[in-house]
């Protein structure tokens, strides 16, 4: 048996979690800062930094009073290294070690897209080689696992992630922060009334989305220039069907190459009902591959899924030390090594 404390504050959640062979989770503690940042139109760093200095102490206290088990108990400690707000992650990176160093526990350093994909583990055990559609505000990518605790990126976004865009199109049709939940809200009211074009990219797996926001904002000025009320919902529809179906689309044809056992979804964005739909729809035409979609409560940045990621580093003997700092820009475990391109 293996005890892991997972402490997660990479963007506007203070979050610390006890969880029990990377599977059963004995406390999920999340204080969320979204009503703070409604108020700014976004996440404001310097305020989410400070939330998580007033909110650390407290939340682990929670966790560890929630899972009935102290400091003792715990085997070690992995907190999310980056990427993130470096102010955000720094708090994290601190409280780890401030803990290691009290108890003398080992510290487990983890990418915080690594924990997205292994929250599929508290809904099945993950098979190999895996497929993962990891899709957030700040992510879209599709990764390949060979194996247990390998990454290789089969195809990224070159401008904006799907969430980013999510929010940037709500910003321009009016319907505040964060944009995801609404606008998959708004899009089930909205008809196929207007159209946008296919984003269009050079590597065979990879997004775009820059182009599909402007394309937005090009069919907003229009209809306004021809005197033409816009209907947001339709708008919304159109944006959600035409974003994600090229998602969908791509990442089918990568299962349909590369066969693997299970494709999983991963990220902010994997809670989008639409995109659970088309993806569910689509994988039942293919055979020998199973989908795993994550727990709603495991798609929003969560402590649960760092020590999930926590228990493979932990069995692989991924330790960090104490020289180890917040690293924003952070790449997952052998990316400089395995990671590969399609262009």
């Amino acid at each position: 048996m293996t005890l892991l404390m997972g402490i997660e504050t990479s963007c506007d959640e203070t979050a610390c979690a006890i969880v029990r062979d990377g599977k059963e989770i004995l406390s999920n503690i999340v204080s969320s800062q979204i009503n703070v940042h409604t108020l700014y139109g976004g996440v404001v760093p310097e305020v989410a930094s400070r939330i998580h200095v007033e909110n650390i102490s407290a939340v682990i206290e929670e966790a560890l009073n929630t899972a009935k088990v102290t400091m003792d108990d715990i085997d070690a400690i992995a907190y999310t290294q980056g990427p993130g707000l470096v102010g955000s992650l720094h708090v994290g990176v601190q409280a780890a070690k401030t803990l290691a160093f009290a108890w003398n526990k080992p510290l487990l350093p983890i990418n915080h897209m690594t924990g997205h994909i292994y929250a599929n583990a508290f809904v099945a055990d993950l098979q190999f080689p895996l497929m993962a559609l990891v899709v957030s505000g700040g992510h879209s990518e599709l990764v390949w696992m060979q194996n247990d605790w390998d990454f290789k990126v089969l195809g990224t976004t070159f401008d904006d992630a799907i969430g980013e865009a999510y929010d940037k199109v709500a910003r321009v049709l009016g319907l505040g922060y964060p944009g995801g939940p609404v606008m998959d809200k708004m899009a089930k009211e909205g008809k196929p009334h207007y159209h946008l074009p296919t984003p269009k990219t050079a590597g065979e797996y990879d997004f775009s989305f820059s182009g599909l926001k402007s394309a937005v904002l090009q069919l907003i000025e229009r209809e306004k220039k021809q005197g033409n009320e816009i209907n947001v919902a339709d708008v919304a529809y159109a944006f959600q069907e035409t974003a994600l179906g090229s998602m969908v689309g791509k990442t089918v044809a990568a299962v349909r190459a590369y066969q693997p056992k299970m494709l999983v979804l991963a990220g902010g964005v994997a809670a989008n009902s639409r995109l659970r739909q088309m993806i569910t729809e689509a994988m039942n035409e293919i055979e020998g591959t199973q989908l795993v979609i994550p727990p709603m409560y495991c798609c929003t940045d969560n402590a649960a899924m760092i020590a999930a990621a926590g228990y493979t580093a932990y069995r692989h003997q991924a330790f960090g030390s104490f020289r180890d700092a917040a690293d924003p820009g952070l790449l997952m475990p052998g990316e400089n090594q395995s990671f590969f391109h399609n262009n």
